[in-house]
């Protein structure tokens, strides 16, 4: 009799076990959920959310859906998919996860005033998040001033069902987050939402001011960083008064290109990583503060590197003199120009540079979009996006506060949403009970490595909480 091999063995498909869940890793957010009071905070922030005190409350309509998102989760009916996993619910910061169609309908109830309630809630969970750090990270961002990113991000969206929405420039309809954002930290502080024409600079101090609010006690003298999109006198006046500084991005007209051709070539200084040069120009707008100064930074461009279409932004940043040459062929290349009007003094060439970490943000806010959820906006009702992009937003808090409360951004940087997704959330496991206490079951590779490490970690802050 012939016998078989056993890598040859036949595979079966075997019986259904319903211990078994595909997103233990959310456990870690409802340790998180329990070390900072998450929904809790959310709750007492606004609890005439619902005539009824039952169900969920105002917290864990956003907090469910941020567990959503940071599962993988990209629209409403993922909740419905999720609720399906009947193991992974026990472990939850949510275990009652909501249908589709109660999200909508509680969604609808989220106006501008639960938008406020839900962000006076996240400024205590950033200050409690900001107590709970090891203590060498808090050293580090009490001796840094902390810069305010403002940071306005479009969001587009098919059909003129979408309320609220609005074309932009490019001719896209879009929803316009504007998230401010504590650069140092990778926190959102304060987030407005707003359509496709809707203009930052009117509501931009009352946002600053509200991510001021927001910073813990004890920082140094706060600075906003901001591109054009709010390039306002208003604005710097507005940070002075509540003592910030500012540095912001210039809009290129006619008077700055003036100021840029009198700088003399010798004036001009290499900046730090980047193939630029930066130098200071005579220019200061009427209305800005006095003491305001403005940097230009320029980058060699070649007609190769030039779109066709009038339109393209590589084409506006060129001095309009300069791309005539290029254009018609009499110049071999041309210099592409930024401009940052500031009070901040210093040396231009580390003023550049740290201007031009606004990248690092860019990024953070590009993980709301692709780390989450928030590149598309789920639902026709204003309101309910409005609700969905707070999610979006508190998911990246959550993200950054368990990966900076359990020191697993140091070694590899901050884990953005596929492989925090990869790490510490999707991690499989048999739920089971045992002496009154439900087990989680990992493989030895979660056990040990990051997940483990994060289990354990939040399990010693929860030890020290107070009684």
């Amino acid at each position: 009799m012939t016998r078989v091999a056993k890598n040859k063995r036949k595979v079966v498909l075997g019986a259904p076990d319903g211990r078994i869940t595909p997103r233990a890793g959310l456990h870690l957010v409802a340790k998180l959920d329990k070390l900072l009071g998450i929904t809790a905070t959310i709750d007492d922030a606004l609890p005439s959310f619902k005539q009824r005190k039952r169900g969920l409350m105002l917290g864990g309509v956003p907090v469910s859906l941020a567990e959503t998102m940071l599962a993988g989760g990209d629209f409403l009916c993922d909740l419905d998919h999720q609720r399906d996993d009947t193991a992974g619910l026990r472990l939850r910061a949510v275990p009652d996860v909501p249908a589709s169609t109660t999200v909508i309908g509680l969604g609808k109830r989220f106006d501008e005033q639960a938008r406020a309630h839900v962000e006076r809630a996240n400024a205590k969970l950033v200050n409690g998040a900001f107590s709970l750090l090891p203590e060498n990270r808090r050293t580090d961002l009490v001796a840094e001033r902390p810069t305010i990113d403002l940071d306005p991000t479009d969001t587009e969206v098919y059909g003129r069902m979408k309320e609220g929405s609005a074309y932009n420039y490019q001719g896209q309809r879009v929803y316009r987050p504007h998230p401010a954002v504590w650069a140092e930290a990778g926190w959102v502080l304060a987030a407005d939402f707003g359509s496709g024409r809707s203009d930052p600079r009117p509501q931009a101090a009352a946002l600053l001011a509200r991510a001021l609010f927001a910073l813990p006690d004890g920082l140094l003298r706060p600075i906003l960083r901001a591109d054009s999109g709010f390039f306002d006198a208003k604005l710097a006046r507005a940070a002075l008064s509540l003592d910030c500084d500012y540095a912001i991005a210039v809009k290129r007209t006619d008077a700055v290109w003036r100021a840029e051709r009198k700088i003399p070539d010798g004036e001009w200084q290499r900046t730090k990583g980047m193939d630029a040069e930066v130098a200071e120009c005579d220019y200061t707008p009427k209305g800005w503060p006095k003491g305001s100064r403005t940097l230009c930074r320029r980058v060699k461009a070649t007609a190769a590197e030039l779109s066709s279409d009038p339109r393209s932004r590589r084409r506006r940043t060129i001095d309009p003199n300069q791309l005539t040459l290029l254009t018609s062929g009499e110049a071999d290349y041309a210099y592409a120009y930024s401009f940052i009007i500031t009070n901040l003094a210093g040396d231009i060439v580390d003023l550049e540079a740290w201007f031009r970490m606004r990248a690092l943000v860019e990024e953070r806010i590009k993980d709301s979009k692709l780390g989450l959820a928030m590149r598309h906006m789920p639902s026709g009702f204003e309101a309910v996006n409005g609700m969905w992009m707070w999610a979006a937003l508190l998911g990246l808090n959550i993200s950054s506060w368990l990966q900076a409360l359990t020191g697993h951004d140091e070694e590899n940087g901050r884990a953005h949403g596929k492989r925090l997704r990869r790490e510490h959330l999707c991690v499989a496991a048999r739920v089971t009970s045992h002496a009154g206490r439900i087990e989680v079951h990992t493989s030895p590779e979660d056990h040990h490595g990051l997940f483990g490490e994060a289990w354990r970690t939040l399990d010693v802050l929860i030890a020290g909480m107070s009684p």
